[in-house]
């Protein structure tokens, strides 16, 4: 692991004011069904300080109620206001610019699609023939040649195109590679040529926007806490929050020496995060 960097007077100034720490979750957490031992003893140490704390995800594939219900099996307290999804904001994106799309052909899980229809969304099969009012592509562990393939002809047919995040692998603790929705969205690119017009979770500042209003924060009120630099740390850069990187999830150091784009704070571990902030606090 790298060690943490000199704290430079500015960046003291910067983590003296945060009222409020984001945090993804796969990768900075836990990793998989995996906690983290120090995750309980950070919250809590949050606390202590007066600091608020509120759960981010990119991961569509389960619910704000799934979450909760992961989060508590592994002794993490939470509420489900605290947690913030990228389907959430997907839906509030199609009920915002296309407002009469009811019929939606979906690569996603029953659960995202459940998610969908709750908003009254219809999640339309590869076999039906009528058009869609819009494609939304998301990760998938269920998908199937067939679904993908009828996602690319309904591209190729000039159809409003969304995805819910842009992550190109999903955080695992097993041997094998989780391909994510950025990687779909790259293979749909190839075969038809169009991107999204719309990637709904982070970095998208609007991933953001709906923590900052329930909370009342200014973006440099906010500490973005994350194991990935082209979302987490990407979006806090994008909106002015502190960036922090935690190198137990995707990003290696060697990932990070080679990057254009910076944390303002890289850690071991959000355990070395909380250090700091108590620190400071002092």
């Amino acid at each position: 692991m790298t060690k943490t960097p000199e704290i430079s007077p500015e960046l003291r100034r910067r983590l003296a004011g945060i009222r409020h720490v984001a945090l993804d979750m796969d990768g900075t957490i836990y990793l998989g069904d995996t906690v983290f031992p120090f995750t309980a003893a950070f919250l809590g140490q949050l606390g202590r300080l007066g600091i608020g704390y509120s759960f981010l995800t990119n991961n569509p594939t389960r619910s704000r109620r799934d979450y909760l219900a992961k989060l508590l099996r592994m002794g993490i307290p939470a509420r489900e206001e605290q947690i913030y999804t990228s389907v959430a904001v997907t839906i509030d994106y199609l009920l915002t610019h296309y407002p009469g799309a009811r019929r939606l052909y979906m690569l996603g899980t029953p659960s995202m699609a459940g998610q969908f229809a709750e908003s009254g969304f219809i999640s339309i099969s590869e076999d039906d023939q009528k058009a869609p009012d819009a494609v939304v592509i998301s990760f998938d562990t269920t998908l199937t040649y067939p679904r993908l393939c009828r996602a690319a002809w309904w591209l190729s047919q000039g159809l409003p195109y969304v995805a819910t995040n842009p992550d190109r692998v999903c955080p695992t603790e097993f041997q094998t590679v989780l391909v994510d929705c950025g990687s779909l969205c790259a293979c749909l690119e190839t075969a038809t040529g169009r991107r999204p017009e719309a990637v709904c979770g982070k970095p998208a500042p609007m991933m953001l926007a709906p923590l900052l209003r329930d909370h009342g924060l200014r973006p440099d009120e906010l500490a973005m806490v994350g194991d990935r630099l082209y979302t987490d740390v990407a979006m806090a850069a994008g909106i002015g929050a502190l960036g922090v990187l935690t190198l137990t999830g995707e990003t290696t150091p060697e990932m990070l020496e080679g990057a254009t784009l910076q944390p303002d704070l890289t850690v071991e571990s959000i355990s070395r995060f909380g250090d700091i902030l108590q620190d400071i606090r002092r």
